[in-house]
């Protein structure tokens, strides 16, 4: 998704930021990233289970030409997102959605007076296993 978002912005705003983020315990695209070379995924551990894949060798090319960052999220402000998109928002995301608001309420993305955007997709989400 990262990829796809990041080709259609660029080509769309081409002076946009686009920044990926991801759990820190699933964090194989910000190592690869910031290494320069493709690292996959061992042993992720992390509630956002729609993280929990390796990134692919042709999706980690095309972030390295087209993806200006990737930050990454502590469970707890994946959860904090979460619950805050809920209650705010009345919309039920599932964990691996919260993610780029979990890394923006961390500190790890800065918005400060910047126009943001962010993806939230995917509902899918099993209630008795919220994390709050």
């Amino acid at each position: 998704m990262l990829g796809g978002t990041a080709i259609t912005a660029k080509k769309l705003l081409p002076r946009c930021r686009v920044i990926g983020c991801e759990p820190a315990g699933a964090d194989d695209a910000y190592r690869s990233f910031y290494s320069g070379k493709w690292v996959p995924s061992e042993n992720p551990k992390t509630m956002a289970d729609g993280l929990l894949t390796s990134l692919g060798q042709r999706n980690f090319k095309l972030i390295c030409g087209k993806v200006d960052g990737i930050a990454v999220v502590s469970e707890a402000k994946i959860a904090e997102a979460m619950r805050l998109i809920w209650e705010r928002m009345k919309i039920i995301i599932e964990p691996s959605a919260a993610v780029p608001l979990g890394a923006i309420l961390e500190g790890n993305v800065p918005v400060h007076h910047q126009k943001t955007g962010i993806i939230l997709s995917g509902g899918n989400l099993d209630l008795d296993a919220l994390p709050f």
